[in-house]
């Protein structure tokens, strides 16, 4: 069985020999769909973007405007049918997101709060991630979102998109993720949202489809190694990788627009049960006078 790095906060030991225990080995050559950067010990936020372009050599893009989590909604490999169908509004926000302003609300099961209020003090201020608000927001709490783009020093390519999301109020780091599209050994084409962690990475895989009033569907919701869904990563003590596919922990985004107005609706569930709701009141920023 493989160790976990230890010198590193105990916290992260435990939860990362979990991952080896109840996980498996995989072989990085036979699994480039699910690989993505992974955080270090001394914090993700904005020390990891830093980090990750010095790393892989890459610069960051100074433009601040049209600047998307996808360059173009072709990466999604969706139908000519679901194309067609899918909101323009919808493809203007994944193919500009940095135009856009974001408002929140959250609505919690009291059921599951506890795991929220743990989450927070164990990990999420400490290592600056998943800083997920324990208390239901029921009016809009405003937050300020950043596409990062690293390029290519010489040709200037996109090669790593960072969605960088904190409270305006606080500056505090909500979430920050590498986004990208894979392709899933089923040969789906998916949206995958990489969180960069402590020696390793919590991976979500998302698969799209288009609802029938336009709206984009991301749903991870698999059953095993392979498909959508929620998976650990990490790099144990000698190198190997290991992986945790959390089956019954599923996620569903759906994004939708009326009137040039988008809202996304993210719901988390946990054993088929909600354990909280996001609420995103997503509007075109004003031009600057």
């Amino acid at each position: 069985m493989g160790i976990a790095i230890l010198k590193q906060n105990l916290q992260d030991l435990i939860t990362q020999q979990w991952v080896i225990l109840f996980g498996k080995k995989i072989i990085e050559d036979q699994n480039k769909w699910l690989l993505g950067p992974f955080g270090s010990t001394n914090g993700i936020g904005v020390k990891f973007i830093k980090q990750l372009a010095k790393n892989e050599q890459l610069i960051v893009d100074e433009k601040e405007n049209d600047k998307g989590i996808l360059s173009s909604i072709n990466q999604l490999n969706l139908s000519s049918e679901e194309q067609n169908k899918l909101s323009k509004s919808v493809i203007d926000f994944y193919e500009n997101t940095s135009n856009y302003d974001f408002d929140l609300k959250v609505k919690w099961n009291p059921f599951f709060k506890g795991f929220g209020v743990l989450l927070r003090l164990l990990f999420s201020n400490r290592i600056e991630q998943l800083n997920v608000p324990i208390e239901n927001i029921e009016d809009s709490e405003s937050l300020k979102s950043d596409i990062i783009h690293l390029l290519d020093a010489i040709t200037k390519e996109v090669k790593r998109t960072i969605w960088l999301r904190s409270f305006k109020g606080t500056g505090e780091v909500v979430y920050s993720g590498v986004y990208e599209t894979c392709v899933i050994p089923s040969g789906q084409t998916c949206i995958k949202a990489i969180f960069p962690l402590p020696n390793g990475s919590a991976t979500v895989i998302l698969s799209p489809s288009v609802g029938k009033n336009g709206e984009l569907i991301l749903t991870s919701s698999g059953k095993k190694i392979g498909d959508s869904g929620f998976y650990f990563l990490l790099n144990d003590s000698k190198g190997n990788l290991w992986t945790k596919f959390i089956k019954s922990f599923k996620d569903e985004l759906v994004v939708s627009s009326k009137n040039e107005n988008i809202i996304a609706i993210q719901t988390l569930t946990l054993w088929n049960l909600r354990v909280l709701q996001f609420t995103y009141h997503i509007n075109k920023k004003r031009a600057k006078s």
